[in-house]
């Protein structure tokens, strides 16, 4: 894809998503599912994963990566948007249709990563 916009647009919302992690880190530790340990290191290497995988969305030399990395991260990510299905505490309040629809989302997500490496 030659159309540069999407992939800055793209860059942005990853580099934004992974500073909320530090900006509100409560509101993403409560949604992380009770089997996984540390929950407050795994939300922060989250959100710098987001921030550097954003980064280097916008290099020639790492784009490629990023859009691996970014699909693979995503993938994870799915744990949780399902862990959050699972009962009223783990959904953190968010209406179980939204819940839903953030699953298609994730795939849209993928996609859009996918499009950027020719």
């Amino acid at each position: 894809m030659n159309n540069p916009i999407g992939l800055y647009i793209m860059a942005g919302m990853y580099i934004l998503a992974g500073l909320m992690h530090f900006v509100k880190p409560k509101m993403y530790m409560r949604i992380m599912p009770r089997y996984l340990p540390n929950h407050k290191f795994l939300v922060l290497l989250s959100g710098i994963a987001e921030i550097v995988l954003g980064a280097a969305l916008l290099f020639s030399e790492t784009k490629a990566f990023a859009i691996y990395a970014i699909i693979a991260m995503l993938v994870v990510f799915l744990l949780v948007h399902f862990y959050m299905l699972s009962g009223e505490k783990a959904s953190a309040g968010i209406p179980k249709w939204i819940l839903i629809l953030r699953i298609p989302l994730q795939f849209f997500l993928m996609y859009w990563a996918w499009i950027y490496l020719s």
